[in-house]
Protein backbone atom coordinates (compact mmCIF):
# COMPACT_ATOMS: atom_id res chain seq x y z
CA UNK A 1 0.00 0.00 0.00
CA UNK A 2 1.58 3.56 -1.07
CA UNK A 3 1.74 6.21 1.47
CA UNK A 4 -1.44 8.29 -0.28
CA UNK A 5 -3.27 5.63 0.30
CA UNK A 6 -2.33 4.59 4.03
CA UNK A 7 -2.72 8.82 4.62
CA UNK A 8 -6.52 8.46 3.23
CA UNK A 9 -7.30 5.82 5.32
CA UNK A 10 -5.88 7.43 7.98
CA UNK A 11 -8.06 11.08 7.06
CA UNK A 12 -10.93 8.74 6.48
CA UNK A 13 -10.82 7.09 9.82
CA UNK A 14 -10.82 10.26 11.55
CA UNK A 15 -13.35 11.78 9.42
CA UNK A 16 -15.63 8.61 10.87
CA UNK A 17 -14.78 9.20 14.58
CA UNK A 18 -16.05 12.80 14.44
CA UNK A 19 -12.95 15.02 14.14
CA UNK A 20 -13.22 19.01 13.37
CA UNK A 21 -12.45 19.35 9.44
CA UNK A 22 -9.88 21.69 10.32
CA UNK A 23 -8.01 19.10 12.70
CA UNK A 24 -8.32 16.51 10.16
CA UNK A 25 -6.47 19.00 8.01
CA UNK A 26 -3.91 19.63 10.53
CA UNK A 27 -3.26 15.83 10.66
CA UNK A 28 -3.18 15.56 6.78
CA UNK A 29 -0.60 18.76 7.05
CA UNK A 30 1.93 17.07 9.77
CA UNK A 31 2.15 13.65 8.06
CA UNK A 32 2.53 15.09 4.57
CA UNK A 33 5.54 17.07 5.96
CA UNK A 34 6.85 13.56 7.33
CA UNK A 35 6.23 11.87 4.01
CA UNK A 36 8.12 14.58 2.15
CA UNK A 37 11.13 14.03 4.65
CA UNK A 38 11.02 10.51 4.46
CA UNK A 39 10.30 10.26 0.51
CA UNK A 40 13.97 11.87 0.33
CA UNK A 41 15.40 9.31 2.18
CA UNK A 42 13.43 6.54 0.25
CA UNK A 43 11.59 5.30 3.15
CA UNK A 44 7.89 4.19 2.90
CA UNK A 45 5.62 5.02 6.35
CA UNK A 46 5.49 0.95 7.18
CA UNK A 47 9.27 0.79 7.04
CA UNK A 48 9.99 3.42 9.29
CA UNK A 49 12.47 3.31 12.67
CA UNK A 50 12.09 5.57 15.53
CA UNK A 51 15.31 6.76 14.60
CA UNK A 52 13.56 7.97 11.62
CA UNK A 53 11.48 9.90 13.63
CA UNK A 54 13.81 11.61 16.05
CA UNK A 55 15.89 12.15 12.81
CA UNK A 56 12.65 14.39 11.37
CA UNK A 57 12.02 15.92 14.47
CA UNK A 58 15.54 17.48 14.55
CA UNK A 59 15.11 18.53 10.84
CA UNK A 60 12.58 21.07 12.40
CA UNK A 61 14.74 22.50 14.22
CA UNK A 62 16.65 23.22 11.69
CA UNK A 63 13.69 24.83 10.03
CA UNK A 64 13.18 26.90 12.85
CA UNK A 65 9.66 25.64 14.63
CA UNK A 66 9.22 25.90 18.43
CA UNK A 67 8.99 23.36 20.45
CA UNK A 68 5.46 23.77 20.89
CA UNK A 69 4.60 23.20 17.09
CA UNK A 70 6.95 20.09 17.00
CA UNK A 71 4.93 18.87 19.64
CA UNK A 72 2.36 19.10 17.41
CA UNK A 73 3.45 17.45 14.78
CA UNK A 74 4.93 14.50 16.70
CA UNK A 75 1.63 13.53 18.66
CA UNK A 76 -0.10 13.71 15.31
CA UNK A 77 2.89 11.00 14.26
CA UNK A 78 1.71 8.99 17.41
CA UNK A 79 -1.80 8.99 16.57
CA UNK A 80 -1.47 8.37 13.34
CA UNK A 81 1.11 5.12 13.87
CA UNK A 82 -1.30 3.84 16.39
CA UNK A 83 -3.82 4.17 14.22
CA UNK A 84 -1.57 2.02 11.87
CA UNK A 85 -0.83 -1.29 14.19
CA UNK A 86 -4.57 -1.11 15.19
CA UNK A 87 -5.38 -1.72 11.42
CA UNK A 88 -2.22 -4.19 11.13
CA UNK A 89 -0.38 -1.96 8.63
CA UNK A 90 2.43 -2.81 10.90
CA UNK A 91 3.54 -4.96 13.67
CA UNK A 92 5.57 -2.63 15.54
CA UNK A 93 4.71 0.88 16.27
CA UNK A 94 8.16 2.95 16.26
CA UNK A 95 6.45 6.06 17.23
CA UNK A 96 6.09 4.53 20.82
CA UNK A 97 9.12 5.95 22.15
CA UNK A 98 9.29 8.77 20.23
CA UNK A 99 9.37 11.74 23.51
CA UNK A 100 7.75 14.95 23.03
CA UNK A 101 9.91 18.20 24.27
CA UNK A 102 9.44 19.89 26.83
CA UNK A 103 7.93 23.16 27.11
CA UNK A 104 7.07 25.41 29.15
CA UNK A 105 2.74 25.95 29.03
CA UNK A 106 1.80 29.13 28.08
CA UNK A 107 -0.96 30.01 30.72
CA UNK A 108 -4.25 30.57 28.54
CA UNK A 109 -5.87 34.90 28.79
CA UNK A 110 -8.32 34.66 30.89
CA UNK A 111 -11.00 37.37 31.64
CA UNK A 112 -12.31 38.31 35.46
CA UNK A 113 -15.86 38.02 36.40
CA UNK A 114 -16.24 41.62 36.29
CA UNK A 115 -15.11 41.70 32.61
CA UNK A 116 -16.91 38.51 31.61
CA UNK A 117 -20.05 40.59 32.91
CA UNK A 118 -19.10 43.66 30.94
CA UNK A 119 -18.99 41.66 27.78
CA UNK A 120 -22.33 40.05 28.17
CA UNK A 121 -24.37 42.65 29.52
CA UNK A 122 -22.92 44.77 25.90
CA UNK A 123 -25.22 42.65 24.65
CA UNK A 124 -28.61 44.09 25.38
CA UNK A 125 -30.57 44.73 22.33
CA UNK A 126 -33.95 42.72 22.63
CA UNK A 127 -34.14 42.27 18.66
CA UNK A 128 -34.24 38.57 17.62
CA UNK A 129 -30.15 38.91 16.55
CA UNK A 130 -29.21 40.68 19.93
CA UNK A 131 -30.90 37.81 22.12
CA UNK A 132 -28.97 34.88 19.94
CA UNK A 133 -26.12 36.62 20.72
CA UNK A 134 -26.82 37.30 24.34
CA UNK A 135 -27.49 33.48 24.35
CA UNK A 136 -24.26 32.82 23.02
CA UNK A 137 -22.29 34.66 25.41
CA UNK A 138 -23.92 33.32 28.62
CA UNK A 139 -24.01 29.50 27.63
CA UNK A 140 -19.85 30.11 26.46
CA UNK A 141 -19.22 31.24 29.95
CA UNK A 142 -21.78 29.11 31.92
CA UNK A 143 -21.72 25.59 30.57
CA UNK A 144 -17.81 25.81 29.31
CA UNK A 145 -18.43 25.49 25.68
CA UNK A 146 -16.47 25.00 22.87
CA UNK A 147 -17.31 27.20 20.32
CA UNK A 148 -18.21 24.50 17.65
CA UNK A 149 -20.34 22.52 20.47
CA UNK A 150 -22.14 25.78 20.56
CA UNK A 151 -22.84 26.23 16.77
CA UNK A 152 -23.73 22.82 16.32
CA UNK A 153 -26.06 22.40 19.14
CA UNK A 154 -29.41 21.28 18.28
CA UNK A 155 -32.39 22.86 20.01
CA UNK A 156 -33.34 19.13 21.11
CA UNK A 157 -29.92 18.86 23.06
CA UNK A 158 -31.64 21.36 25.62
CA UNK A 159 -32.81 19.69 28.97
CA UNK A 160 -34.54 22.68 30.23
CA UNK A 161 -36.43 21.05 33.02
CA UNK A 162 -33.11 19.99 34.47
CA UNK A 163 -31.02 22.83 33.29
CA UNK A 164 -28.55 20.58 31.62
CA UNK A 165 -27.20 20.15 27.55
CA UNK A 166 -26.27 17.01 25.71
CA UNK A 167 -23.23 17.97 23.90
CA UNK A 168 -21.71 16.18 21.15
CA UNK A 169 -17.49 16.84 21.76
CA UNK A 170 -14.32 16.21 20.38
CA UNK A 171 -13.77 12.64 19.29
CA UNK A 172 -18.07 12.07 19.21
CA UNK A 173 -17.76 11.88 22.81
CA UNK A 174 -21.31 12.77 24.53
CA UNK A 175 -21.05 14.50 27.69
CA UNK A 176 -23.49 16.63 30.00
CA UNK A 177 -23.09 19.91 30.95
CA UNK A 178 -25.09 22.24 33.03
CA UNK A 179 -26.43 26.22 32.68
CA UNK A 180 -27.23 28.95 35.15
CA UNK A 181 -30.58 30.91 36.01
CA UNK A 182 -28.85 33.88 34.12
CA UNK A 183 -28.60 31.38 30.89
CA UNK A 184 -31.36 30.05 31.72
CA UNK A 185 -33.18 33.13 31.02
CA UNK A 186 -31.58 34.44 27.83
CA UNK A 187 -32.40 30.72 26.48
CA UNK A 188 -35.75 31.08 26.97
CA UNK A 189 -36.08 34.79 25.92
CA UNK A 190 -34.06 33.55 22.89
CA UNK A 191 -36.78 30.38 22.00
CA UNK A 192 -39.79 32.98 22.25
CA UNK A 193 -38.89 36.39 20.83
CA UNK A 194 -35.85 35.62 18.43
CA UNK A 195 -35.61 32.12 17.17
CA UNK A 196 -39.30 32.21 15.34
CA UNK A 197 -38.28 35.66 14.06
CA UNK A 198 -35.35 34.29 12.40
CA UNK A 199 -36.16 31.25 11.20
CA UNK A 200 -39.51 33.03 9.72
CA UNK A 201 -41.35 30.07 7.99
CA UNK A 202 -38.30 28.14 7.74
CA UNK A 203 -37.23 24.95 9.98
CA UNK A 204 -33.85 24.35 11.62
CA UNK A 205 -32.91 21.72 14.05
CA UNK A 206 -30.11 24.28 14.67
CA UNK A 207 -30.20 26.27 18.23
CA UNK A 208 -28.04 29.11 17.54
CA UNK A 209 -28.70 30.45 13.79
CA UNK A 210 -27.58 33.09 11.49
CA UNK A 211 -29.43 36.31 10.18
CA UNK A 212 -30.55 33.75 7.44
CA UNK A 213 -31.59 30.95 9.63
CA UNK A 214 -28.75 28.96 8.49
CA UNK A 215 -25.20 27.96 10.83
CA UNK A 216 -23.75 30.27 11.89
CA UNK A 217 -19.55 30.54 11.35
CA UNK A 218 -17.00 30.62 13.85
CA UNK A 219 -15.96 34.00 11.79
CA UNK A 220 -19.44 35.36 12.11
CA UNK A 221 -19.13 34.64 15.81
CA UNK A 222 -15.79 36.37 16.04
CA UNK A 223 -16.84 39.53 14.18
CA UNK A 224 -20.30 39.65 16.92
CA UNK A 225 -17.75 38.97 20.08
CA UNK A 226 -15.23 41.63 18.53
CA UNK A 227 -18.49 43.87 18.62
CA UNK A 228 -19.32 43.53 22.34
CA UNK A 229 -15.98 43.21 23.65
CA UNK A 230 -15.52 46.86 21.90
CA UNK A 231 -18.08 47.90 22.94
CA UNK A 232 -18.05 46.72 26.80
CA UNK A 233 -14.75 48.43 27.15
CA UNK A 234 -12.91 45.31 28.06
CA UNK A 235 -8.95 45.98 26.64
CA UNK A 236 -7.78 42.41 26.52
CA UNK A 237 -7.74 40.32 23.16
CA UNK A 238 -11.06 38.16 23.85
CA UNK A 239 -12.27 34.75 21.86
CA UNK A 240 -14.73 32.20 22.26
CA UNK A 241 -12.12 29.96 23.47
CA UNK A 242 -11.47 32.81 26.74
CA UNK A 243 -14.67 32.46 27.93
CA UNK A 244 -13.85 28.59 28.32
CA UNK A 245 -10.66 29.43 29.77
CA UNK A 246 -12.89 32.09 32.04
CA UNK A 247 -15.28 29.02 32.83
CA UNK A 248 -13.00 27.18 34.00
CA UNK A 249 -10.52 29.54 35.95
CA UNK A 250 -13.50 30.97 38.00
CA UNK A 251 -14.63 27.43 38.69
CA UNK A 252 -11.40 26.40 40.34
CA UNK A 253 -11.15 29.71 42.01
CA UNK A 254 -14.21 29.44 43.55
CA UNK A 255 -13.53 25.91 45.30
CA UNK A 256 -14.72 23.49 42.43
CA UNK A 257 -12.62 19.78 41.95
CA UNK A 258 -10.59 19.57 39.18
CA UNK A 259 -11.80 16.17 38.09
CA UNK A 260 -15.24 17.49 37.86
CA UNK A 261 -13.90 20.31 35.67
CA UNK A 262 -12.55 18.12 34.13
CA UNK A 263 -15.71 16.46 33.28
CA UNK A 264 -17.57 20.03 32.19
CA UNK A 265 -14.73 20.13 30.03
CA UNK A 266 -14.85 17.37 28.08
CA UNK A 267 -11.45 16.71 28.53
CA UNK A 268 -10.11 13.36 27.94
CA UNK A 269 -6.92 13.88 29.93
CA UNK A 270 -6.45 15.23 33.35
CA UNK A 271 -3.65 17.10 32.44
CA UNK A 272 -4.97 19.11 30.09
CA UNK A 273 -6.78 20.47 32.69
CA UNK A 274 -4.13 21.16 35.21
CA UNK A 275 -3.59 24.14 33.34
CA UNK A 276 -5.97 25.72 35.35
CA UNK A 277 -4.53 24.92 38.34
CA UNK A 278 -1.50 27.21 36.90
CA UNK A 279 -3.87 29.82 36.37
CA UNK A 280 -5.40 29.52 39.80
CA UNK A 281 -2.11 29.61 41.74
CA UNK A 282 -0.98 32.68 39.73
CA UNK A 283 -4.22 34.43 40.66
CA UNK A 284 -3.31 33.16 44.22
CA UNK A 285 0.37 34.60 44.09
CA UNK A 286 -1.00 37.81 42.82
CA UNK A 287 -3.78 38.49 45.07
CA UNK A 288 -0.71 37.92 47.93
CA UNK A 289 1.40 40.46 46.13
CA UNK A 290 -1.06 42.93 46.70
CA UNK A 291 -2.52 42.46 50.04
CA UNK A 292 -0.09 40.83 52.07
CA UNK A 293 1.81 43.83 54.00
CA UNK A 294 5.03 42.59 53.80
CA UNK A 295 5.05 40.95 50.37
Amino acid sequence: MSNNEILNNFQNHLIAEGDELATVRAYHGDLRQLDSFLHRRKIVFVSVTVQDLRAFTHSLFDLGLSPTSINRKISSIKTFYRFLLRNKDISVNPAEDLELLKTRRKLPLTLTVAEVNAIVEAAGEKTPLGLRDRVCLELLYSSGLRISELLSMKINDLKMSESLISIIGKGNKQRLVPFGMKARRAIEEYIDLGRPMILKTRSSPLFILNARGGKLSRMGFSKILCKYRIRSGVAKRVTPHTFRHSFATHLLEGGADLRVVQELLGHADISTTQIYTHVDREYLKEIHRLYHPRA
